[in-house]
């Protein structure tokens, strides 16, 4: 059993759904709830405390639904609470009061998983384009089958443009026209990606509502469609609206038309399709995969890769000692016993272990835990970036010991993940102390006492071997096996390094 929340800034949502023999999901229970949590948001700054009010009482109602089906639950929200001074606040109440895990997603998260709830089982090579209207933020996805290649989120949605313009009443022609003028300048931040083609697919209610009302033919409208609708839209009663919309939808129509309009301007569209799958689905497809290990998809590589490059890190030091970690996590899971899905944590520490260095070279292991805790990775939950920030904190200095202040907040099999995990970044990490990445590859045996290492290299390794044989007791600690590491060195070095 699994269930998807999707706290947005027009509703929340809730989804329940079970894994049939054939591997498909079947939809047990839904509902939603117009709870509006971007109510004021996007002009304030803050939740206030009635919209929060009327959020725990859902929640709380939800939460109970999921623990009588027995569901592994995600609870995600996105851009009202992502951007109100208070949403963590209000996240931390949720999860005491409501026992609900709820955990606010980026931007580009919240773009993955849309993309993965639309295009899922989508032939590998199919070009997809996906655009999803919420109350606070659009997101443009482009795809091949069901993998994102380029994920944008442009803040600005049907219930923040609604406020910005007090346009949930009448919507005459000069505030129309500068809605779009706002809607454009805000779009204009996308670069106009030559993948995408002629048609998308629309998965907010939001567009769903806009492509009914301008369609003349079948689910799909185009451009010319969507651009009489808005006008039509705007210059329609209020009390005409609510008798084509609910309540809710008819105060944010005309806002949602302006985006979609101007979306399908900037991308260049002839057409969009409206579709009834979204970012619930994108979550129960998500936690399946992960309940059944399927490792992450290589979007979270890529992004950690592009951090990296944002901060002057090296690259070729990073990817080495990425590549050299991964290959004795997977060629030794007999000495760590840490499961396949912290893989992708081990991955990204390595890829962003020296980013810190951007802000202090002495002191740059605490710097990238924390650039690493707050930066938009996508795929990892809060929870798995910060355990990620934790093993990027200890490959120097410290060690990852029980008691050490920087292992706080973690649970046992966090702290466990965290101490093994750091462990071995720190030893691929010294395999490359000379960041020449002289190391080729490694013939690894794991032996009752003993993990021994033959290096296969193409310059001298003498910095590493000494590097190496620094970790060597902490590694003994963690693991209960020597390290030794054979590999031929220049000159003066010794044949081999032994662990003491």
């Amino acid at each position: 059993m699994l269930a998807a929340i999707d706290v947005g800034s027009n509703a929340v949502r809730l989804k329940v759904a079970r894994l049939l023999p054939d591997s498909s999901l079947e939809t047990l229970h839904e509902e939603r709830d117009p709870v509006r949590p971007g109510e004021g948001v996007f002009t304030t700054g803050r939740l206030d405390k009635e919209v929060v009010e009327r959020l725990l009482s859902t929640l709380r109602r939800y939460a109970a639904l999921c623990r009588r089906y027995q569901a592994r639950v995600r609870a995600v929200a996105t851009s009202a609470l992502r951007e109100a001074s208070n949403g963590s606040e209000v996240a931390r109440r949720i999860r005491e009061r409501a026992a609900l895990p709820l955990e606010i997603i980026s931007g580009r998260e919240e773009a993955r998983l849309i993309c993965l709830g639309v295009l899922h089982g989508s032939p590998p090579q199919a070009r997809g384009t996906v655009i999803d209207i919420g109350g606070g933020s659009t997101e443009v996805i482009t795809a091949l089958g069901e993998h994102p290649k380029n994920l944008w989120s442009v803040p600005v949605g049907a219930v923040r443009l609604t406020d910005v313009f007090s346009a949930s009443g009448s919507v005459p022609q000069r505030k129309l026209a500068l809605m779009r003028a706002f809607v454009r300048e805000a779009f204009d931040s996308l670069p106009r990606d030559p993948t995408v083609f002629g048609r998308a697919l629309g998965s907010s209610g939001t567009i769903n509502a806009v492509v009914g009302y301008a369609a003349r033919q079948g689910k799909a409208a185009t451009r010319d469609e969507v651009g009489q609708a808005t006008e039509e839209l705007a210059a329609m009663p209020v009390h005409e609206r609510r008798q084509r919309f609910d309540a809710r939808r008819a105060e944010i129509i005309v806002a949602g038309a302006v985006i979609l309009e101007c979306a399908m301007q900037h991308l260049r569209l002839t057409s969009v399709y409206g579709v009834n799958r979204g970012l619930r689905d994108g979550v129960l497809i998500d936690l399946l995969r992960r309940s059944r290990g399927v490792p992450a998809d290589e979007s979270l590589a890529d992004a950690a890769m592009s951090i990296a490059r944002r901060f002057g890190v090296d690259t070729r030091h990073a990817g080495q000692v990425a590549r050299l970690a991964l290959e004795l996590f997977d060629r030794a899971p007999a000495l760590h016993r840490v499961p396949p899905s912290a893989r992708p944590l081990l991955e990204a520490a390595a890829l962003l272990h020296d980013i810190g260095s951007a802000i202090s070279a002495q002191a740059h292991h605490k710097h990238s835990c924390y650039l690493i805790q707050n930066a938009d990775l996508p795929v990892l939950s809060a929870r798995e970036r910060d355990v990620c920030a934790r093993i990027a904190r200890y490959h120097r200095r410290s060690h990852p010991d029980p008691a050490h202040a920087g292992m706080d907040g973690l649970t046992a099999r966090e702290a466990m993940i965290v101490r093994k995990l750091s462990t071995i970044l720190r030893v691929a990490d010294a395999l490359d102390r000379s960041h020449h990445q002289p190391v080729r590859s490694m013939a690894i045996s794991v032996r009752p006492r003993v993990l021994s290492i033959q290096l296969r290299h193409r310059d001298p390794v003498d910095l590493e071997l000494w590097d190496v044989d620094r970790e060597s007791t902490l590694f003994r600690r963690v693991f209960r096996r020597r390290l030794e590491i054979h590999g031929k060195a220049s000159i003066n070095g010794s044949a081999a390094r032994r662990a003491r």
